[in-house]
């Protein structure tokens, strides 16, 4: 991890607060906040951010979501969705804050993040066969990985966060299948849905936020299942798609 010349990162800040370093790391961490005030005073500034985020925004991502059936294929967020959504844009890209998640962080890392962040690196910049199945067949796509992934997945229809479908595949995942769902905005540039189940993980998560060398990951677990979104667009881009997908995903379940 490379280390600023204050020597603790933005990034060890958030694992500070999170309760995620090593014990000889914290202590490390912790006599550097003791000797420099501005430090201390960004680990506070992190601290109010997160409170504040999760004050406004969890209740909305864990509420039930309720459509009648004439406007399920076209779901339009809520208002107070909406306004949770924009306090999140707003600091997100400022500080770059990490939302905490109520689980722990190697299994999600291993079985999550890591293999989504590399999977979107190998097909995002492949030019000639970056899908198996195109957008065109969309209806066999969803088939195949539904079929395949033992669970009902539909391409999340994201054109309305200025992104269009270019297909999807299926992916080996450690002992289990995994999707994903590329997109690609007018510039040219990629966006994935990485989709697979996590092993004996409970209940919902929050979003979390990494990055991995120049990528951008917003995931999260919901029930059995761990979704990321990844690409390198600005954070403040990605977490309007990842509120997009979560309940595109959760009224695919009731449907």
């Amino acid at each position: 991890m490379n280390r600023p010349p204050d020597g603790v990162s933005d990034q060890e800040l958030h694992a500070f607060l999170d309760g995620e370093l090593s014990p000889r790391r914290r202590l490390a961490v912790e006599a550097r906040l003791a000797a420099d005030p501005a430090l201390a005073a960004r680990l506070r500034e992190y601290r109010l951010l997160g409170e504040r985020l999760h004050a406004r925004y969890d209740t909305v991502l864990t509420e039930p979501v309720s459509m009648p059936p004439y406007s399920r294929r076209r779901f339009r967020p809520m208002l107070a969705q909406a306004a949770a959504l924009a306090l999140l844009v707003l600091v997100a890209g400022a500080l770059g804050w990490q939302l905490k998640a109520r689980s722990g962080e190697p299994q999600e890392f291993a079985e999550l993040v890591q293999p989504a962040a590399f999977a979107h690196r190998v097909y995002a910049t492949d030019r000639h066969y970056p899908v198996e199945i195109p957008a065109v067949d969309r209806d066999s796509l969803d088939r195949w990985v539904s079929q395949r992934m033992h669970t009902e997945l539909r391409a999340p229809d994201l054109s309305g966060q200025g992104l269009k479908l270019i297909g999807g595949r299926l992916l080996p995942s450690t002992n289990r299948m995994a999707a994903q769902f590329m997109y690609e905005d007018v510039n040219g540039n990629r966006l994935t849905i990485y989709i697979r189940r996590i092993t004996d993980f409970p209940g919902v998560a929050n979003f979390r936020y990494r990055e991995q060398e120049r990528l951008h990951l917003f995931y999260w677990i919901d029930q059995s299942m761990g979704y990321a979104v990844v690409g390198e667009q600005p954070a403040t881009q990605l977490i309007a798609v990842a509120n997009a997908v979560h309940h595109a995903m959760r009224i695919g379940e009731k449907q």
